[in-house]
């Protein structure tokens, strides 16, 4: 990247430093288990187990055996659930408000009175299923609800017959990225930043509340929503077309891991990911910034 630039983004961001104590006390925990690894059962591989020993949780072999009379549902993003999920999932994502997480559910409920409800998001350390799980006992008032904390790679690798990645039944599990795959694709915030010059185009995919006016290339970066596949096949075209890299940041790293799946079906160029997201970036010393 250009000097000017660089500097550009330093004065840019040094007021907003003070935002990362709050950006890291708020980040997401680590979310998944690749899917190359073999299904496990231990308790040890549960760590929201101990946190949220009072939430009932049911195992694959559980959810399999009652799969036909479950209401599952996906407590992670609609995007994630578009990409990857549990053939019979209905998303209900824990981010929504409390009052429509409510409604939603509790609908559910009155048209299943008699079904168990399962929430699942990515699995062992993902802690999503477990805080769905207890918001729908304590603030929806819904019995008979649990928590599926294997999660959808597991499914998906034990069951791919009743698992749809990117609207594909069964799925393939060759085509689940591993986490040295994902890895491959990562850049150090430092090293991101030092590559990101004219031979790449920088997109930027947080959502708007996770952007609240910050931005770390000064108006570089391309906006785009996970959602908007039209606006990303026209980056991803342009890459294409004028042999450039994708550059790719969110918020702290997570939600790139599903746009992978998307950037591969897409045949994508070559495309990198800044591992750790913006939230990596404000951890770079301002003396490294300044010496780039």
């Amino acid at each position: 990247m250009h000097k000017y630039r660089i500097l550009s983004l330093l004065l840019s961001t040094i007021p907003l430093l003070t935002c990362l104590g709050v950006a890291h006390a708020n980040s997401p925990a680590t979310t998944s288990n690749p899917a190359s690894e073999a299904v496990q059962n231990k308790s040890d591989d549960f760590p929201g187990r101990k946190t949220y020993a009072h939430v009932p949780y049911i195992t694959i072999g559980q959810l399999y055996a009652e799969y036909d009379n479950t209401i599952i549902i996906d407590a992670r993003s609609a995007f994630e659930y578009e990409t990857l999920r549990i053939l019979s999932a209905v998303s209900i994502p824990l981010s929504l408000r409390n009052s429509e997480f409510t409604k939603k559910l509790q609908l559910l409920r009155n048209d299943n009175p008699e079904k168990k409800i399962v929430f699942y998001c990515n699995g062992h350390t993902c802690m999503k299923s477990y805080k769905a799980t207890h918001r729908a006992k304590v603030d929806a008032k819904v019995d008979n609800v649990y928590a599926f904390d294997a999660g959808i790679f597991d499914w998906a690798t034990a069951h791919p017959d009743k698992a749809t990645l990117l609207e594909e039944t069964p799925v393939d599990i060759n085509k689940l990225i591993s986490k040295s795959k994902y890895k491959e694709h990562m850049l150090p915030a430092l090293d991101f930043i030092n590559q990101a010059d004219d031979d790449t185009i920088i997109l930027d995919v947080r959502s708007r509340h996770q952007r609240e006016g910050i931005y770390i290339f000064s108006g570089y970066e391309n906006i785009v929503a996970l959602e908007d596949k039209i606006l990303l096949n026209k980056h991803i075209e342009q890459a294409k077309k004028e042999n450039k890299k994708l550059f790719i940041y969110d918020a702290v790293g997570k939600q790139v891991r599903w746009l992978q799946y998307y950037l591969e079906q897409q045949n994508a160029g070559p495309y990198y990911f800044m591992k750790g997201g913006i939230q990596a970036f404000f951890e770079i010393p301002n003396s490294k910034l300044m010496d780039n």
